[in-house]
């Protein structure tokens, strides 16, 4: 039985944006692994690729289902190769929705981040009648603040999603 094919959820000149497979577990162990990764947005134990596919169902497949949106796979247009994820999540901890996005390093500072997340932010506009999104970031995390800038959120405010996090910087952008 073939696996059913990924839902693409928006297009870019050079990236296409798709919900996350099961077939991408050993994507999302690799950048997951990355560390930068783990030293900005921390370890989540997907060591093998049983922990990724469940990473996957549990985490991008489960806000799908519930939200109508996620995390994404992002990949370039040019033989679909897979280079990083960005989207939008609903966490509990914040009260609006966030934008998110991780690069493998090989893909980082090629201007995909900000072409994702415009995408995702067009996306949640458009789709979804989100006025107000935010994001947050490690205060030291100047590749991360200099993205979000350019996408058009400015910085709010230090916030403590949950009591155990360091202080994060919050930023928002309202349409």
């Amino acid at each position: 039985m073939n696996p059913a094919p990924a839902v693409i959820v928006c297009e870019t000149p050079r990236l296409r944006l798709r919900q996350l497979t099961l077939g991408d577990a050993g994507f999302i162990q690799q950048l997951l692994n990355d560390p930068d990764w783990l030293r900005y947005i921390g370890d989540r134990k997907v060591h093998s690729a049983e922990d990724a596919r469940n990473y996957i169902r549990k985490g991008p497949a489960a806000s799908y289902e519930k939200n109508g949106f996620g995390l994404w796979l992002v990949e370039r247009k040019d033989g679909t190769v897979p280079v990083g994820i960005c989207g939008l999540i609903r966490r509990d901890t914040l009260p609006d929705v966030d934008v998110g996005f991780a690069f493998l390093p090989e893909f980082r500072g090629q201007g995909y981040a900000v072409e994702a997340g415009r995408a995702s932010l067009d996306y949640g506009r458009k789709v979804h009648g989100l006025k107000r999104v935010v994001a947050i970031t490690s205060p030291d995390n100047v590749s991360s603040i200099k993205t979000l800038e350019k996408l058009g959120l400015r910085f709010e405010k230090m916030v403590r999603p949950n009591p155990a996090d360091i202080e994060l910087k919050l930023f928002a952008t309202e349409s």
